[in-house]
């Protein structure tokens, strides 16, 4: 039963499809791919990231330098052992148009994510992240970026990992998968800032996005490998930047400086092949040669400091392993207290069961007590009178 709810789940997960997965992750997850546990009943810690990526863009009269640069930090919070929330502000973002051609800030991510969610015994673990997009940026519709409309958007995550290690989850590998829609929110709405542009979006836009990760850790350097891609279900307006379909390879490496401090170092490869589906005639500040309007390389760095509790900062190799050994009696505890669960439950369904097979006894006792009154009111019915006998006359 367990396992089919389990194979259930992910068969949801791939039937419904990792929400804005161009997006740092932060929290216990890798670059882009999200992890199905969460960071822990008051825990805090920050992710400062930055990405980069620069082109040269010709036209038939110019050319010009076009670059790509983002700044953002997440800050993720484990309201309790099972829910975490995120808060993820894009602070800085080149737009390439007009001036000053940057946001200050861009927009804000909100994000709320249940995991942990499985049989404790299990490698797996299962979670929901719920997301929505603010626009608080100037300028939104940005070459090099995700579709953004301007507009608050909304979507959902599935999230489903595997541990190599179910008591040590930190210290062994584990594989990730992230699959989600987003819901653009964009449908009427314009998206250049050009006077002469009336196109604007009839229907609204949506996709599904996908993620797919794997980390392996080492003493002081974790490696990673990741992929992620999105499918729209329903394409932007022919004015938008980013409507083709991407696909992404991100090998990455973190380098664990100390206990409460990691280095993120990674590089997105996009794997599909070069395809511009943006309609640049009201565009006219843009090249119309470009050759797709993903990037085609992007590099990341990230640094990430867990910030409570302050005993991160302050413990020792002993204090860790005497935690790791608490947490990990915790966990068996649990499975104690549910193997006792389902013994009672056994127990008790056997009791149901003695109850009803005494029910059944005296039921099969009162029908035989019936069946046999009843033939004796029928012997007794069939049976003739007896003939008295005349007196003889003297």
């Amino acid at each position: 039963m367990k396992k089919g709810i389990g194979i259930l789940f992910v068969f949801v997960f791939l039937a419904f499809g990792t929400g804005f997965a161009q997006e740092t992750s932060g929290g216990d997850g890798l670059n882009y791919v999200h992890s199905a546990r969460t960071i822990g009943k008051g825990y805090l810690n920050s992710y400062f990231h930055t990405r980069f990526f620069g082109k040269l863009g010709q036209s038939a009269t110019s050319s010009a330098m076009y670059w790509d640069v983002q700044g953002a930090f997440a800050l993720n919070y484990g309201l309790s052992d099972r829910i975490e929330l995120q808060l993820l502000p894009i602070v800085y973002q080149d737009t390439n148009r007009g001036k000053p051609g940057y946001n200050i800030p861009d927009d804000l991510f909100l994000k709320m994510k249940i995991g942990g969610l499985g049989n404790p015994e299990s490698p797996f673990r299962f979670g929901l992240m719920t997301f929505a997009r603010i626009p608080t940026a100037k300028m939104h519709n940005i070459i090099f970026e995700p579709y953004s409309a301007g507009t608050a958007e909304a979507g959902f995550t599935g999230l489903m990992s595997y541990f190599g290690d179910a008591s040590y989850p930190e210290d062994s590998y584990s594989v990730h998968l992230n699959l989600g829609y987003l819901f653009h929110n964009d449908a009427g709405n314009k998206l250049t800032d050009s006077p002469g542009d009336t196109i604007s979006n009839k229907s609204i836009s949506s996709e599904i996005t996908y993620g797919f990760g794997v980390r392996y850790p080492f003493d002081k350097w974790d490696i990673t490998v990741e992929f992620n891609g999105n499918a729209f279900l329903q394409k932007p307006p022919v004015t938008a930047y980013s409507r083709e379909n991407y696909f992404y390879f991100t090998p990455g490496v973190r380098y664990k400086m100390l206990r409460w401090l990691n280095i993120d170092f990674a590089a997105d490869l996009r794997m599909t092949p070069d395809k511009d589906q943006t309609d640049y005639t009201f565009l006219p500040h843009l090249p119309q040669t470009l050759p797709n309007t993903w990037p085609d390389w992007r590099v990341h760095l990230a640094v990430q400091a867990f910030i409570l509790p302050s005993s991160l900062r302050k413990e020792s190799e002993r204090d860790i392993l005497m935690k790791k050994a608490a947490s990990r009696r915790e966990l068996f505890e649990q499975i104690v207290r549910e193997q006792k669960e389902t013994e009672a439950a056994e127990k008790e369904l056997q009791r149901i069961k003695e109850e009803r097979r005494k029910a059944e006894q005296e039921l099969q006792k009162l029908r035989k007590l019936l069946e046999g009154k009843q033939s004796q009111k029928k012997t007794g019915a069939q049976k003739p009178e007896p003939q008295k006998q005349s007196k003889p006359k003297p």
